[in-house]
């Protein structure tokens, strides 16, 4: 049984975007393939606010996450967590064979920058991990600050995760001075998943020259290497990038103004109704997502059940929670090609369904 998505990724794809991925395939060496990168290349600058080269990766974002930890990191790398997904990029950066070390949070509360300022002070690391929307627990940090605190150590390489903000907001690469920044297709973007994106600034091209196992499949100089002759370095998900192509015609029509607005506005009517029913937010709301809503389960409700009731009556699904808080927290995403209606329509069958499991 297929049901409408609602979970922080993957998201629902529309018909329109699958239908793009039907196009028949062409050589990832030939001339359309070149042509069909020089289209898409522009659009994607625009997307991250960058003027660096925008690769693509035939990969989940973790490809291009470890890939960034084996391009930089020399010394070693500091991994802010404070989630799920910032926790295992230390365990990951311990399985490169890095040095690293966590500035740990709380799950819910969002990376410091004076915690931030005063590790990096250390003079310890010569990397630093960042995942702006931490999708576990829909916890945004302030990605402003953060950066301000960064340009204070320019040998510091960051990398940013914008994974399930990337598109929904703009966040402005260069302006912010972020080294790697990287994000996913099945987020925002609304594309099925096996795409990751990824830009890297000259300093963190610079200081891959000089580090050794950088390994071939996320290297950051093939990457370079082959942007150059508008290709990639190995056979690419080509239906994915004609995916991509139809999405950015969407967001050239929709205009990205309204695209973040559009996130906000979706983001809001999904807030407001959970406070409606006397649910809190897990994070502090000025921390909180705006792709998504991670809600505390404060009112005990049975949100397995619940959410088995929507699909059974309404082929629609959210999440449960994850991780430690799987249970403790539901999340409803807002995120991709949803509007108000499709937001209200989700919250009206969730009407029907929940006041069942408040009476218990």
């Amino acid at each position: 049984m297929a049901y409408k998505l609602f979970i922080p990724g993957p998201i629902e794809v529309s018909e329109k975007t699958y239908k793009a991925m039907t196009e028949h395939l062409v050589g990832h060496r030939s001339k359309d393939f070149v042509a069909l990168m020089e289209k898409i290349q522009p659009d994607l600058q625009k997307l991250f606010f960058t003027k660096d080269p925008v690769y693509l990766s035939t990969s989940s974002s973790w490809g291009v996450m470890e890939g960034a930890i084996r391009n930089v990191c020399k010394k070693g790398v500091l991994n802010c967590a404070n989630g799920a997904f910032s926790d295992k990029w230390y365990d990951v950066s311990l399985r490169c064979g890095k040095y690293a070390e966590e500035l740990k949070f709380d799950w819910g509360k969002p990376v410091d920058p004076e915690a931030l300022d005063k590790a990096l002070s250390t003079g310890k690391f010569d990397a630093v991990t960042i995942i702006h929307n931490e999708t576990s627990t829909g916890t945004m940090s302030d990605i402003c600050a953060l950066s301000e605190v960064l340009k204070k150590y320019p040998d510091v390489v960051s990398i940013v995760d914008t994974v399930s903000s990337f598109s929904a907001m703009p966040i402005k690469k260069d302006e912010l001075g972020i080294d790697v920044m990287l994000a996913g297709c099945q987020k925002a973007m609304a594309i099925p998943p096996g795409l990751a994106f990824l830009t890297v600034s000259q300093k963190a091209l610079e200081r891959a020259k000089t580090v050794e196992g950088r390994g071939y499949y996320f290297d950051f100089l093939e990457f370079q290497k082959f942007y150059e002759k508008n290709q990639t370095p190995s056979t690419p998900v080509i239906s994915l990038i004609y995916a991509l192509r139809s999405k950015i015609e969407d967001i050239n029509s929709e205009g990205l103004e309204n695209r973040y607005a559009r996130h906000l506005e979706n983001n809001k009517i999904v807030r407001e109704w959970g406070y409606n029913y006397g649910f809190e937010l897990f994070p502090e709301e000025k921390y909180s997502s705006i792709t998504l809503n991670c809600f505390k389960n404060n009112l005990d409700v049975d949100i397995v059940a619940v959410n088995e009731q929507l699909k059974k009556r309404f082929n629609m699904m959210i999440n449960c929670g994850y991780g430690k808080i799987k249970g403790k927290t539901f999340r409803i995403s807002n995120m991709g090609d949803e509007t108000p209606e499709t937001m209200r329509e989700l919250l009206s069958n969730l009407d029907s369904i929940l006041p069942e499991y408040l009476k218990k």
